[in-house]
């Protein structure tokens, strides 16, 4: 398990390959790069493709075009999660070795009845995937911390039945779940800062206490507003939100740098993505990110 402090800032940016980059996958390359970068740091891609029900043939190669053509070029090597289960295999077995999971057969019919939150009903059952398989597996929760200070938004508070809850690792039909391989894939790759949307917020104390658990440094986190159409309905791939590609270059980064609270140049749209790109990394100011979760606009929808 890694002990080691972070020896240089790395930011990344970790699409799910369910669709091509919209607006708001832009925001968060686009805020992600800029963060890191602003500090002479690097900056990686990931394509999570673990949850491979989801996963749309080409969209991962799409999306790294996409990338290229607002100029946002990574320092590594693009990572796969598909790629590394042999990797979370071996620390699920490390803490199945520990003790630190259990199964689980409850069915989401009966934790919706709890109002969506997960009372370790199965926690003492000691349930075996031979017997009574299959099952999902969950992390015990210990020593989660509901507080934390967002780089954005500043003090955070999360009810502790949520940050505490016993959360799936594994699922039922043998998918890991994103909340286990996400931490493994940020210490893995010596994330130092984790800069991404408002809707993941909440995961925060999770994530920051297995970090803790594997012996991590914990990142430093911040989220940014989420694009929505409507208060509460963000631009997503499973909503079909448009391909940002349809959108002139300059005109969409020029939106996005807007909408982070980021100065711009005069006549913006008209400018190389290059150029603009360079005008951004120069006036990159945290303190201008919107604090907000979410903002409505009216296009690129």
């Amino acid at each position: 398990m890694m002990t080691a402090e972070f020896s240089c800032i790395r930011g990344r940016f970790a699409p799910s390959p369910s669709g091509p980059l919209h607006f708001g996958s832009l925001v968060a390359a686009v805020g992600s790069y800029l963060h890191a970068k602003s500090q002479a740091g690097q900056w990686l891609v990931r394509i999570e493709d673990i949850d491979t029900p989801r996963t749309v043939p080409g969209a991962d190669s799409d999306i790294l075009r996409t990338l290229e053509q607002f100029g946002l070029h990574w320092d590594d090597s693009v990572v796969w999660q598909s790629q590394r289960i042999d990797l979370y295999q071996h620390y699920f077995e490390q803490f199945q070795q520990q003790q630190r999971l259990y199964g689980c057969q409850c069915n989401r019919a009966r934790i919706a009845a709890l109002g969506g939150i997960y009372d370790a009903h199965c926690r003492t059952l000691q349930l075996s995937s031979g017997q009574d398989g299959p099952l999902a597996w969950r992390l015990h929760a210990v020593d989660v911390a509901t507080d934390f200070t967002d780089l954005f938004a500043g003090p955070q508070r999360i009810p502790a039945t949520l940050a505490v809850e016993d959360y799936i690792i594994k699922r039922r039909d043998g998918l890991f779940a994103y909340q286990w391989v996400v931490v493994i894939d940020d210490f893995e790759q010596h994330i130092s800062e984790v800069i991404r949307g408002a809707d993941l917020l909440q995961m925060t104390p999770r994530q920051q206490a297995l970090c803790r658990v594997f012996g991590a440094p914990v990142p430093v986190y911040g989220h940014l507003p989420l694009a929505v159409t409507a208060p509460g309905h963000k631009l997503s791939k499973q909503n079909h939100a448009t391909d940002i590609r349809r959108f002139a270059p300059a005109q969409s980064l020029t939106a996005a740098l807007l909408f982070l609270g980021q100065p711009v140049p005069p006549d913006a749209t008209r400018l190389p993505v290059a150029e603009l790109l360079q005008f951004a990394l120069a006036h990159w100011q945290n303190a201008l990110v919107p604090e907000q979760g979410e903002i409505q606009i009216d296009s690129f929808n």
